[in-house]
């Protein structure tokens, strides 16, 4: 299997990481990472984050399917791509005028730990049923991820004690930034980049989803922006399980137009590996969290 996919269909990566609740987990990530100063410098002052906030978004879905559903080669060769464009950018500090490098180990760390820990959060708060032994072994497989940006996996947390930890530890350096601010409001009513264009008529309608975005955020981050009125966190979750039932029941196909073209060609390629390979490929990627559909000698 290792040489068809980075992560097999058996792995709890799979269950989290084809669920479509990983759209909210993905905003909710960029929500919270940009909670660290530098993290949040980095980005504004090396992307273009503030004319195409889904833009990056969708690179970040095309890196984590990579590293996912992508043959070993993909992923080496997109690791070596971000390491590689990491270890060129500085960070300039305007308060204390020092320089940072992005590719520092602690910078790497807290937007690791923000992204799967949002993923995961999202993902079982709308309905996924994973148990806590399940929970913490996402988190240990996410530790190969974390190797591809250049993280030592053995100082990546890997279990929901060792994250919580990791949050408590880290929440004195987290504070809200001018660029932070600007970013959330980004994210709440962002621009679409050029090949979504013809969606902008239906733009006032993703307001509620970034607001549900927002409102998944721990409760310590949502005090801290004040962006937003509080509601009921139960309406928040129970919000959350109608879109994540609705994306769900998307054929595969069409969600993936959400992708970029690079990202649904890999999609493809994983299926066509793993049909190859004797898993039933009929109902997509998605359906491949059936051990039902894998070969006998992979059950």
């Amino acid at each position: 299997m290792t040489d068809l996919v980075v992560q097999p269909p058996q792995s709890a990566t799979w269950q989290v990481h084809l669920d479509r609740s990983m759209w909210v987990g993905g905003v909710r990530g960029l929500m919270l990472q940009a909670l660290h100063p530098l993290a949040m410098l980095g980005v504004w002052q090396n992307s273009n984050f503030q004319d195409d906030p889904f833009g990056r978004l969708r690179r970040t879905a095309d890196f984590v399917g990579r590293v996912t559903f992508g043959s070993p080669e993909e992923a080496d060769e997109i690791g070596r791509r971000v390491r590689g464009i990491h270890r060129t950018l500085r960070i300039r500090d305007p308060e204390t005028g020092r320089t940072h490098r992005v590719d520092d180990p602690e910078l790497l760390l807290w937007v690791h730990c923000a992204e799967v820990s949002s993923y995961l959060e999202v993902a079982r708060r709308g309905g996924l049923g994973l148990t806590e032994r399940q929970a913490d072994r996402y988190l240990r497989e996410q530790r190969t991820s974390a190797g591809y940006v250049g993280l030592h996996p053995e100082d990546v947390p890997g279990s929901c004690a060792e994250l919580a930890a990791y949050f408590k530890q880290v929440r004195p350096q987290l504070r809200v930034t001018p660029e932070a601010v600007s970013a959330v409001r980004f994210l709440l009513w962002p621009k679409l980049p050029r090949e979504l264009r013809l969606l902008s008529p239906g733009k006032p309608v993703y307001f509620p989803f970034g607001a549900l975005c927002y409102y998944t955020l721990p409760g310590w981050a949502r005090r801290m922006y004040g962006l937003l009125p509080e509601v009921p966190q139960a309406t928040v979750t129970a919000a959350l399980k109608t879109f994540r039932l609705g994306l769900n029941s998307l054929p595969e196909p069409v969600h993936d137009l959400a992708f970029m073209p690079a990202t649904r060609r890999m999609l493809q390629g994983a299926r066509e590996r793993l049909g190859a390979a004797g898993y039933d490929v009929g109902k997509g990627l998605k359906g491949l969290t059936d051990p039902r559909r894998w070969p006998k000698t992979a059950a």
